[in-house]
């Protein structure tokens, strides 16, 4: 007699690592849905956040894996996002209405310069997830940086206008890249760090994307003495705050995790910055000191 056992269920999180491994999308789509559909069916809505985007971003990315998911998950996924962009209480939502809401009191040049600040402090961990294949733009923030601030003042040359727009473009191509669904760095004395992780609070190297593209319409519309020019976003604002990173990591609630506090001190401090006293020369010096710094630590 033949004793055959249960074939072994593994827990999502697990299968999540195995669908990443086999680069089935698709799957790691499927399972970061029933993450967040477990998340939010206990209330932990921070982590049905985390897991509900990740699930819409895949899915969203590829029409292959778009027709593999089927529209019956995709459309509640969508449903339950859009309860959730309904919490008023929500960290990813609260942070964002606050920055947008500061905005209205700058002016385009002030929101622009309080969002240079906050890309600033990506510069380092930039520089580490640029090791991974196919996240090389991510290295070229540093030089993205000091090329924006100066060409507040002084028109960049073509070949810098240039590479400032490969880069825009590359960003844009980074979403859809499967490295950005599997891609992780080691973090000394923490949990790794996924290239993942830069999706929550909409997606990070979209902000960057569209922040840089913005920038690329200013430099072109002022280049042509056109009267109107693009209106800034402030949304870039929260780039470093990397929600989804604690969220994953362990955190219950990221109003009380250390870097957190630490990043909206620094937003709220350049707020007041580039409203009341804003220089070129400390603006210069603050993004200098921002370049050095591991906002991981």
């Amino acid at each position: 007699m033949f004793g055959f056992g249960k074939k072994e269920v593994k827990a999502p999180d697990e299968r999540l690592a195995d669908l990443q491994r086999k680069k089935d999308w698709a799957g790691v789509s499927r399972t970061c849905y029933e993450l967040g559909v477990a998340a939010m069916d206990a209330g932990d809505l921070h982590r049905a956040q985390l897991w509900l985007h990740r699930a819409d971003t895949i899915y969203s990315a590829d029409d292959n894996i778009y027709d593999k998911v089927g529209e019956k998950l995709m459309d509640d996924c969508s449903d339950r996002i859009g309860r959730l962009e309904e919490e008023d209480g929500l960290f990813y939502n609260a942070i964002p209405a606050e920055i947008e809401a500061r905005a209205q009191e700058l002016s385009d040049p002030q929101i622009r310069v309080w969002g240079l600040l906050s890309i600033a402090r990506l510069v380092r961990l930039g520089e580490r997830l640029a090791k991974l294949p196919g996240c090389e733009v991510l290295g070229q923030l540093d030089w993205a940086v000091d090329m924006m601030l100066h060409s507040f003042q002084t028109p960049p040359s073509q070949e810098a206008y240039q590479r400032l727009m490969d880069m825009c473009n590359a960003l844009y191509e980074l979403n859809g890249k499967p490295v950005y669904y599997s891609g992780e760095i080691e973090i000394p004395g923490k949990a790794p760090f996924q290239l993942f992780d830069l999706n929550g609070l909409f997606g990070v190297e979209q902000e960057l994307n569209g922040y840089t593209d913005s920038h690329l319409r200013l430099l072109a519309a002022l280049s042509q003495g056109m009267e109107e020019l693009p209106q800034a976003e402030s949304s870039i604002v929260a780039c470093a705050l990397l929600p989804d990173y604690y969220v994953r990591s362990g955190a219950d609630r990221l109003e009380d995790v250390p870097q957190i506090k630490a990043e909206l001190q620094r937003i709220w401090s350049d707020y007041d910055f580039v409203r009341d006293r804003l220089t070129w020369e400390e603006v210069g010096k603050r993004i200098a000191d921002y370049k050095r710094l591991d906002i991981l630590a």
